[in-house]
């Protein structure tokens, strides 16, 4: 039940307003198709009624009296011995030919399509016995021509189509008017009652011709004498008083009906088995003709009245049909079109209102929240316009809806209006924090240089980095309330900079390792937000992966930009979570405080919709998760485009002067300097350059040496460029001493004091490069503040 009663709520409007439409109607469709398939039912029963009669009257009555007369010269022949040339057989013979052709038009009849479309299925089987037992008449003239059947057997063979004949007329259905079908039904039984009367006659005319009744002949002549007395007084009843006083009543009160009147009973008293007929057979045959015949016109003409009385029956019906027919169909009009008109009226004012509320939820709310949230001034009178619904209910639910979705727009004013105050507290609060962490980043870095004790050195760097993070947690409410950080560059810093200035700001930073990294600068204006971006997705990297693993960083340039890999060991996300995240990171989704633990999630967003940045985050085959940063290309300076691979010794330039970098790098990164230990980063990218193709001297055939078979002799080194070729042993040297003498000596060129003298000038270089990178930080910080 409550399924049910839920699955109506989900309906539409309109299926609403038809569901209660459809029902009276169709019921009162229903009663008008009842009332004339009942009007048209009586008048198509007058019709198949008339197509009845023209095959049971006429016609079938022919062939019921043609077979009543075979019948008795057929017994009069068998008991005339059935001499060939007889006048019994000559008489019979003619007799036959009569009874065929009547057979064969009522045949045709018969088979009409449209009477068998008209019969009811029984009275179709019925008649089909009619046809069948027809078919036997042939074969029982032959019997008694062949003297194969007595007089008794004739007469039952006889009797088996007359008897399907009447079977087949009680059969056929009735029609409305009950005084047509009691009537029918009285010719039937009167039509049953001259058979018997015609078997009587048979077995007078069959004992006359032998002279004498044989067997059961009387006995069956006596039950004949009452069956037929019998029938016509039932149906003398039946028959109305005019009929009544019409037909029946001059042939009983005739002479020759008293005549066979009397004869019957003279059979009935003196009629014995193997007893001559008692009365005169030329008597009874004059008066059994003049009686059977005024019999039949009874039958006939009280039929034909029968007929003639049903037309103006057929006119009523027909009338109450036409009447029932358009009146009912005029009501039916008139109700549909009344409830069009309703219908269409109340689902256009619902459906108008639904879908200004439904507009009002999808479009204009959400259009007018982010023209608040965009720090437009928005007139509520004019942003919520009454629904006009008219006065009825309808109406007072559009005005209802009108209070609401004002309400709703003061509503998101008043969240637009709070939400900017909660966005300027966090950037105050944010600002506030951050001109004092670059105040303790410089106090801290003054403190560094002024100490050399190495454990109080530690634990500044590590108070260093703990003021690094903070710094880029307060970013995170600068960023939240929609601006940008205090930090900013104007020239084009290199990615490989940018990634370690990532790396520094994140806690576990000594996990985090790189693979290759193509040389490239980002340019300074998203240098800031992308090294945010960076640090925020390899913190997540290294929180959720194990303690023991590594946290790998690669680049590459591609077509659409420099893409970032940054790939964790720990045990990855469900796919569901993945896509989700996905989404966010392409779609970042409005700030809920309720939702602060992915608040580094949205962060990434932001900053990655602020400058075009695509982050991914896909499955990695360790079983962990790989999020890819694909910086565009408009954000990317200096790309190399070719890489070849670095010789030896510009490795070990490249390893110290990573080390260097490290503090040099504080121009990005300013929390880390030589003084305290440096974060213990695997550099495994290879540091590559550029190699300008250096022209090759043309070779001529004739300055080339040939061997004895005439091939040129090949020549070591000569077909690579002179900065490739290996140096005479005499000129190779190792920090400018000759190769040889380092070899024995071990020792290089230069003193203690002058290996000394060079690393404090490179240490008075990175201390004024960070100096000047703090002032530099302050003066955009304050310039901002301000």
């Amino acid at each position: 039940m409550k399924s049910s009663s839920w699955r109506i709520r989900t309906w539409s409007i309109r299926a609403k307003i038809i569901t209660l439409l459809v029902p009276p109607l169709a019921s009162l469709v229903v009663m008008w198709i009842f009332a004339t398939s009942l009007t048209a039912g009586a008048a198509f029963e007058l019709f198949n009624s008339q197509t009845y009669y023209e095959l049971t009257g006429k016609p079938s009555e022919s062939v019921i009296v043609e077979l009543q007369r075979e019948r008795k010269l057929s017994v009069v022949a068998i008991a005339a011995g059935r001499t060939e040339g007889s006048p019994a057989v000559s008489a019979l013979t003619e007799q036959r030919a009569k009874s065929n052709e009547a057979i064969a038009d009522f045949r045709s009849r018969a088979e009409d399509g449209d009477l068998q479309d008209a019969l009811p299925e029984t009275a179709r089987g019925r008649l089909q016995e009619v046809l069948t037992a027809l078919e036997q008449v042939e074969p029982s003239r032959t019997a008694v021509t062949l003297g194969q059947v007595d007089r008794a057997g004739a007469m039952e063979a006889y009797a088996a189509p007359i008897d399907a004949f009447y079977r087949w007329y009680n059969s056929l259905p009735g029609v409305s008017d009950a005084a047509l079908t009691r009537n029918a039904r009285t010719v039937i039984a009167t039509s049953r009652a001259r058979e018997l009367f015609a078997r009587e006659d048979a077995l007078v005319n069959g004992a006359a011709a032998a002279g004498k009744f044989v067997k059961t002949e009387s006995g069956d002549l006596i039950a004949a004498i009452g069956a037929k007395r019998t029938a016509y007084s039932d149906a003398v009843v039946e028959l109305p008083e005019d009929a009544r006083a019409q037909f029946w009543t001059p042939i009983v009160d005739s002479a020759p009906y008293k005549q066979v009147r009397d004869l019957e009973n003279k059979l009935l008293a003196e009629a014995r088995v193997n007893g001559p007929l008692p009365i005169d057979v030329t008597v009874w045959r004059d008066a059994y003709d003049k009686v059977v015949e005024q019999l039949r016109t009874l039958d006939l003409e009280f039929g034909a009245q029968i007929s003639a009385n049903a037309q103006p029956v057929a006119v009523g019906i027909i009338t109450r049909l036409v009447a029932a027919a358009v009146l009912g169909l005029l009501a039916v009009a008139v109700s549909i079109a009344l409830s069009i008109r309703i219908g269409r009226s109340l689902i256009r004012r619902l459906t108008g209102l639904r879908h200004d509320a439904q507009h009002l939820a999808d479009v204009r709310l959400p259009e007018l929240v982010g023209r608040l949230r965009h720090g437009e001034e928005v007139d509520v009178v004019l942003a919520a316009p009454p629904l006009e619904y008219g006065a009825d209910e309808i109406g007072k639910l559009g005005n209802a809806f009108s209070a609401v979705q004002r309400t709703a727009v003061q509503s998101a004013a008043h969240e637009a209006q709070l939400r900017r105050g909660l966005n300027e507290v966090f950037l105050n609060i944010a600002r506030r924090s951050q001109t004092l962490l670059h105040r303790q980043l410089a106090l801290l870095d003054r403190m560094e240089r002024r100490t050399t004790d190495p454990d109080e050195l530690e634990d500044l760097f590590r108070v260093d980095h703990l003021a690094t993070r903070m710094r880029r947690h307060a970013e995170d409410l600068v960023i939240l309330a929609g601006a940008a950080p205090g930090r900013g560059w104007r020239n084009p810093v290199p990615m490989i900079d940018v990634i370690r200035g990532a790396v520094s700001e994140v806690e576990d930073y000594a996990r985090v390792g790189f693979l290759a990294l193509p040389e490239a600068s980002l340019v300074g204006r998203a240098v800031a937000d992308v090294i945010h971006l960076l640090a925020e997705v390899i913190e997540n990297a290294t929180s959720y992966s194990p303690p023991h693993t590594r946290v790998q960083i690669s680049g590459q340039l591609v077509p659409n930009g420099y893409a970032i890999e940054i790939e964790d060991r720990g045990l990855g996300m469900a796919p569901e979570a993945i896509e989700e995240a996905n989404q966010r990171l392409l779609h970042p989704p409005d700030f809920d405080p309720a939702n602060s633990a992915r608040l580094g999630l949205f962060v990434v967003a932001l900053l990655a919709a602020r400058h075009g940045v695509r982050v991914t985050l896909r499955h990695s085959p360790y079983g962990g998760v790989t999020a890819v940063v694909l910086v565009p290309p408009h954000l990317i300076t200096g790309a190399t485009a070719e890489l070849t691979a670095p010789t030896a010794a510009e490795q070990q330039l490249a390893a110290a002067e990573e080390v260097l970098e490290l503090d040099a790098a504080d121009v990005v990164r300013p929390t880390l300097d030589d003084v305290g230990p440096a974060p213990q980063i695997d550099v495994v990218a290879e540091h590559v350059e550029t190699v300008p193709p250096v022209p090759l001297p043309p070779r001529t055939a004739d300055a080339q040496e040939l061997t004895d078979d005439g091939l040129p002799r090949r020549r070591r080194q000569a077909s690579i460029v002179p900065q490739l070729r290996e140096r005479p042993e005499d000129e190779r040297t190792v920090d400018g001493i000759p190769a040889a003498e380092f070899a024995a000596t071990g020792v290089g060129g230069r003193s203690p004091e002058q290996t000394r003298d060079m690393m404090s000038s490179l240490q008075a270089g990175f201390t004024r490069g960070r100096r000047d990178a703090a002032q530099l930080d302050d003066e955009i910080t304050l310039e901002r503040d301000v």
